[in-house]
């Protein structure tokens, strides 16, 4: 039998569209206890009806650009932007793998130009365990190229709204930590003295010390950190050496990075070495375990650690370990323990952190030999564009720029 449309009087867009049974409805009148998923009250739909306040330049930009250096199409194509060769976003199978398809700067003195700047950081010297986070960098923008820079949600568009360039990658010396430390503290001074916000594509988590060293030599303020991991990574040493599980011992030693501005999400499981708890207890750093998140829930534990970073600093820096994630869901990394956070509130927790603006990121522990269909890669790929673009939505990209205020002086 044809259904019985009764039409509101208020909203013609709201309608119930009655149930029945042997020909009686089953109930009359409007489903007022919900939203209407077709009108314009729910979030879908404003998110729908934002995307035409987003401006189109770059896109028609790349398209010019596609066509002036990739050969205009053959006579039986169809739609006239499309190049002989592809040079721009389409098709997501083809083109060089720089992150996001950015623009390559392969003169690492123009990265200024531009509002944030990815660099990798091939290096798995400090694993204690399972290696291959050397290929970290790699994996992450080899399926970068899956993702448009339109987020729905977010009505955001990084193409249209901020300026992202790929430097490539630091030349790490593989069997060497210390040297290999200097020359990544000297890529992130280099670029965060530029004024572009840097993004650093891991490798191991002992990279945490050298990247956030690089970023304090080029500005006397404090810098607060929130790290995010299954692990504490703040004991002195590990096998006599600085390795992955070291990093916030010597970054809080740092004279403008105080340990009582380490925010640590997530901590517990198995894989905590005691060692490690000593120097929480002693440096009053701040832990929040999967219990703590579970009873406080994501909004209240991302309020307490901005609150905490930001208390008496100037800017503050996101350490992202992928392994704070549940094991399942990212197996492709070195020390994976199950219990960690779901992906959608480990997105949350880093929009939320992100929306008060950040003098740099790192997404570290990604092991393409151990993924499967790049799941893992994808997770930190979607980690970095969400904090991209909360930060874009929210006005605080490039609100670091106020901290640097030291020249660059190579390691």
């Amino acid at each position: 039998k044809k259904a019985n449309v009764k039409a509101s009087t208020g909203n013609p867009m709201r309608r119930f569209v009655p149930l029945s049974r042997g020909g009686a409805p089953l109930r009359q009148g409007l489903r007022r206890h919900h939203p209407n998923p077709g009108a314009p009250d729910t979030k879908g739909w404003r998110a729908a009806l934002k995307e035409a306040d987003l401006p189109t330049d770059k896109f028609e930009e790349e398209l010019r650009r596609g066509l002036e250096l990739g050969l205009p199409g053959a006579s039986s194509i169809e739609d006239r932007t499309i190049p002989t060769f592809s040079r721009g976003e389409l098709p997501h199978f083809a083109g060089l793998n720089s992150f996001m398809k950015a623009p390559y700067v392969e003169d690492v003195n123009k990265v200024g130009e531009y509002d944030a700047t990815v660099l990798g950081v091939p290096f798995d010297g400090g694993t204690t365990y399972r290696a291959g986070t050397r290929f970290g960098p790699q994996g992450i923008r080899r399926i970068s190229a899956l993702y448009t820079p339109y987020n729905y949600e977010m009505g955001v568009d990084l193409r249209e709204q901020m300026t992202l360039c790929d430097a490539g990658d630091v030349f790490t010396i593989p069997a060497n930590l210390e040297k290999s430390f200097d020359q990544i503290s000297n890529a992130v001074a280099h670029v965060a003295a530029s004024g572009s916000l840097p993004i650093i594509l891991g490798g191991d988590h002992s990279i945490g010390f050298p990247t956030v060293r690089g970023l304090a030599s080029v500005t006397s303020k404090k810098i607060g950190i929130i790290h995010v991991d299954r692990h504490a990574d703040i004991q002195e040493k590990d096998l006599d050496e600085r390795m992955h599980t070291t990093p916030w011992f010597h970054a809080t030693n740092l004279p403008n990075v105080d340990a009582v501005n380490l925010v640590q999400i997530g901590i517990g499981g198995w894989q905590v070495p005691r060692p490690a708890v000593e120097q929480i207890v002693a440096r009053r750093t701040n832990i929040f375990t999967m219990d703590d998140v579970e009873e406080l829930g994501i909004d209240k534990v991302a309020e307490m650690a901005l609150a905490q970073a930001w208390k008496g600093t100037d800017a503050v820096y996101l350490s992202y370990d992928i392994d704070s994630l549940e094991a399942a869901f990212v197996p492709g990394t070195g020390w994976p323990e199950p219990g960690g956070l779901l992906p959608r509130e480990a997105l949350k927790l880093v929009g939320l952190v992100a929306k008060e603006g950040l003098c740099g990121m790192e997404i570290v522990e990604v092991s393409p030999p151990y993924d499967v269909s790049d799941i893992t890669s994808l997770m930190a790929l979607r980690i970095i564009v969400d904090a991209l673009g909360s930060m874009v939505a929210h006005g605080k990209l490039g609100a670091h720029k106020h901290i640097i205020d030291k020249p660059f002086v190579p390691f």
